[in-house]
């Protein structure tokens, strides 16, 4: 729908979405403005409109929008897979449009309207044809256009409109002139009816009025404004510098004390005010009256623009609102007051982790005014290294040393005096320890994180927890386990006493990742489960902290063997994560529910949750001591692709003359898996021995840093090593070695079930032999068994390629025929919305249909459902 400002698309939109009988049908609508125009900013409203009108689209593209590299056709196709879900049509509304029609918005519509689904369909207000291949989808019949030329009022309703709306008892030739001098334009005519309004040479004005659009428009709010009163006029050209308003804001803009009365006045003149409230306390001008109104202002009083912001800035700051202090202020361009008011905001950005919200505000001010304020100039650098850029950090931690050193001694430093600036020393330092964290350089964080303890003070708790948190994650990259979990439980201690609990939780997360390396699941549990007790009790504001402590439990209920509880986990996470920023441990999310697709037989599944944590995955803030690559890896090694795992093992570098150490034992271990499947593939060529004599080096190192956990896996993989060089009772011997040497070993059951039928065949042959050990028999009832394609209803249901649908593609095909929606059916289920979406994908693909209704129509047609 495209036509120039004023022509009713909005309210025409509104009229037919809203004049219909059908219930079914969802409607997702976004109003879109100037800010909108970044595809993080769009796209994550476009999303958000969608999961009101259908529940279930989009929580996993959501996280995948911002701040990561993720491109825009995966984040889109997630939510194309979830609309292919729908029960019934989705009609997304666009209006406002030409407002956010950047090139990169650009890339990303045509990319989503050339995949929709059927019953998908997209409408696009705009006061301009967007620069999308209109052309080539008016060809192939896709395109329904609406212009101005549908869009005018006809004659007989410029007469109604006139005559009976607004009231004016026009005679018909007043109304052909109109008619003539406005096209029809709605917004004219609205204009035009005001202005009539109590004037007695109607013929005369009417006689006088003409011109193309945009003279219309400004000549017609001229005569609207100059019939109003004075103070009415005053009041509508001040409060215009406002996005939104109440009578408060309004009376220290304005300087007046009128404001709520103004306010009521506007609205009962229907001079273009908007209430956004029930209470009638916040309103906004239409935004055609809005622009008109800021050009008046800024032609007739430019000068007063600038001090109207700083008025509307000082208002916000007193109200504790900083976020519309800062906009304002940086819309008065007073970058001074901005940068005062993002260093007030920084305790407050940093203790509720919204980032991005920061990063916003210091790219909008000037290099120079960040560069100048320390505090700022710090942060910024910390904001690159949130976001990869890793090259960008240290230049701006010298900026900030430099503007510090340049204040004399004992004289007041020009910024604002907080406790971020007092304890800023500390904090560079501990940044510089997170970024030699990033580049895999212990010996680097271990020297800046004792530097930021020498600068902390005693009550300095967030730098004495931070600093003393990069320590332990150091000693941990090195395999000092033991020095690790002393100095990582201080770190959480101090974060605990420094009022940061969301940090407090997430540290948590990682002390609980450093027992399970001590063998001690069993102690890793219980420090997760107090967490998500205090986590619980504080609600919403520490919903990313709960979600992060669900997953751990989740992993550790995985290793267990207890895949539907880590399941249950897993999806509570979820649902917790939807609700909260994105942050740099999401992708574990992703991880753990690979691990349980991997153990429940989907390993395709399986590798495609593992590109999905990939693709969000950004160093610098723990060691990578199990990388995703080498997961997908052992997956590889599972399925018998081993010439991908042995790529992969050349492209990472691992060999099995590296030097042992724990940050690369996970590598290691999967090089071990690597060499025996080879080993199985070609016997006699060297492999076994090879991961032999790696293993051994390994299993020295785990003894001497006290790694029960890496133990216990090296002792399994020496007891597969025995086994396919046919020494049966040496493997069986291992294995109980393995049994025997874990402090834990009910825990470990995860883990030996990972390992597939090679695993198994060890463990029925223990169990065979009669060993006392009870642990084979239990890992073999845990195990889940090969999926096997159940049969059907009928005939079998097939694609043309014959690919028959599994018993859980079956159920879940069931329930698309039923009024669930996407959430309902995995929690029918028991099973995430991911899991649920990679079903879905399956059956699609097997199916040959893009839609729930294509496929429940197919089960139909074969009598499946």
């Amino acid at each position: 729908m495209s036509a120039p400002a004023g022509f009713g698309k909005t309210t025409l939109l509104a009229q037919w979405l809203g004049g219909t009988d059908d219930d079914d049908r969802r409607i997702a609508w976004v109003s879109l403005d100037a800010a909108d125009s970044d595809p993080a900013s769009f796209w994550t409203y476009v999303v958000s409109a969608l999961q009101t009108a259908v529940p279930g689209v989009g929580p996993s593209a959501l996280e995948l929008i911002a701040p990561s590299d993720v491109s825009t056709e995966s984040v889109l196709t997630l939510v194309l897979n979830d609309l292919a879900m729908a029960p019934a049509d989705v009609w997304l509304v666009l209006d406002d449009y030409h407002l956010v029609d950047s090139h990169e918005v650009t890339n990303g519509m045509v990319f989503l309207l050339d995949h929709l689904p059927s019953h998908v369909h997209v409408m696009i207000s705009t006061r301009a044809d967007p620069e999308l291949p209109l052309s080539r989808w008016r060809v192939r019949g896709e395109l329904v256009e609406i212009r101005a030329t549908e869009l005018r009022f006809t004659s007989e309703e410029v007469t109604a409109y006139l005559n009976e709306v607004a009231g004016l008892d026009l005679s018909a030739v007043d109304v052909e002139a109109l008619e003539q001098r406005t096209e029809g334009w709605v917004a004219a005519l609205q204009l035009a009816a005001l202005s009539l309004k109590g004037r007695e040479d109607v013929a005369g004005f009417i006689a006088g009025f003409a011109g193309n659009d945009r003279y219309i428009v400004d000549y017609l709010v001229e005569e609207v404004l100059e019939h109003q009163p004075e103070p009415v006029r005053s009041f509508l050209l001040l409060t215009a510098v406002l996005d939104r308003f109440n009578g408060p804001l309004c009376d220290a803009v304005t300087g007046r004390g009128d404001g709520t009365a103004m306010l009521t006045s506007l609205e009962r003149a229907n001079l273009f005010i908007v209430p956004l409230d029930d209470r009638r306390e916040w309103y906004r001008y239409h935004h055609l009256f809005a622009d008109v109104l800021r050009a008046r202002l800024l032609n007739e009083q430019p000068d007063l623009v600038p001090l109207l912001h700083q008025r509307a800035s000082a208002w916000y700051e007193r109200k504790d609102l900083l976020e519309e202090a800062v906009t304002h202020a940086l819309e008065a361009q007073d970058f001074n007051r901005a940068a005062r008011l993002v260093e007030l905001a920084v305790p407050i950005i940093r203790r509720n982790r919204q980032e991005s919200i920061l990063f916003g505000w210091l790219k909008a001010l000037p290099a120079d005014a960040v560069r100048c304020s320390p505090v700022l100039s710090v942060f910024y650098g910390f904001m690159l290294m949130v976001s990869g850029d890793l090259h960008g950090v240290e230049p701006r931690f010298e900026d900030a040393e430099r503007a510090m050193a340049a204040v004399p001694s004992g004289a007041a430093p020009p910024w604002a005096v907080t406790e971020e600036l007092r304890t800023l020393p500390a904090t560079i330092a501990v940044y510089r320890a997170s970024l030699a964290q990033a580049r895999g350089d212990a010996a680097g964080t271990s020297e800046h994180a004792r530097h930021a303890l020498a600068l902390a003070g005693p009550g300095d708790h967030l730098a004495r927890g931070a600093a003393a948190g990069f320590l332990g994650l150091a000693a941990w990259a090195n395999g000092e386990l033991s020095s690790a979990l002393h100095t990582f439980t201080q770190a959480v201690a101090s974060l605990h006493a420094s009022g940061n609990l969301i940090d407090a939780l997430s540290s948590t997360v990682v002390l609980g990742d450093m027992w399970l390396v001590a063998g001690r699941p069993g102690k890793a549990r219980r420090l997760y489960r107090d967490a998500l007790q205090l986590a619980e009790a504080q609600g919403e504001p520490v919903a990313r902290a709960t979600a992060e402590l669900h997953v751990g439990l989740g992993e550790i209920d995985r290793e267990a063997g207890d895949f539907a509880a880590a399941t249950r986990h897993l999806t509570t996470a979820g649902e917790y994560f939807e609700r909260a920023p994105m942050t740099e441990s999401r992708y574990r999310w992703f991880v753990a529910r690979a691990l349980i697709a991997r153990a429940e037989g989907s390993l395709d599944q399986a590798t495609d949750l593992l590109d999905q944590a990939e693709q969000i995955y950004l160093p610098g803030f723990f060691p990578e001591v199990q990388p995703i690559g080498a997961m997908k890896a052992r997956i590889w090694i599972a399925q018998g692709k081993t010439s991908e795992a042995a790529e992969w093992a050349q492209a990472r570098g691992v060999s099995v003359t590296d030097e042992v150490s724990y940050l690369r034992e996970f590598d290691h271990l999967t090089l071990v898996r690597l060499l025996l499947a080879q080993h199985r593939e070609h016997p006699g060529g060297g492999a076994r021995e090879q991961a032999d004599r790696l293993l051994g080096r390994l299993l020295e190192s785990a003894e001497t840093s006290g790694r029960a956990g890496s133990m216990v896996e090296i002792r399994m993989l020496q007891a597969l090593a025995q086994a396919v060089q046919g020494h049966r009772a040496q493997a069986r011997g291992m294995l109980g070695r393995a049994f025997a040497e874990a402090p834990e070993p009910a825990a470990y059951a995860g883990l030996f079930i990972a390992e597939g039928a090679p695993m198994m065949e060890l463990l029925r042959d223990a169990a065979d032999h009669g060993t006392a050990d009870y642990h084979p028999r239990r890992l073999l009832n845990l195990a889940v068994p090969p999926k096997v394609q159940a049969p059907l209803e009928g005939d079998q249901l097939t694609s043309s390629a014959d690919e028959k649908l599994s018993g859980r593609e079956l159920q879940v095909l069931r329930l698309l025929d039923s009024e669930l929606s996407g959430p309902e059916i995995a929690q029918t289920l028991f099973i995430s919305p991911n899991t649920l979406r990679t079903h879905t994908r399956h059956i699609f693909t097997k199916l040959a249909v893009t839609t729930r209704r294509a496929a429940v129509r197919q089960a139909r047609d074969r009598g499946i459902t």
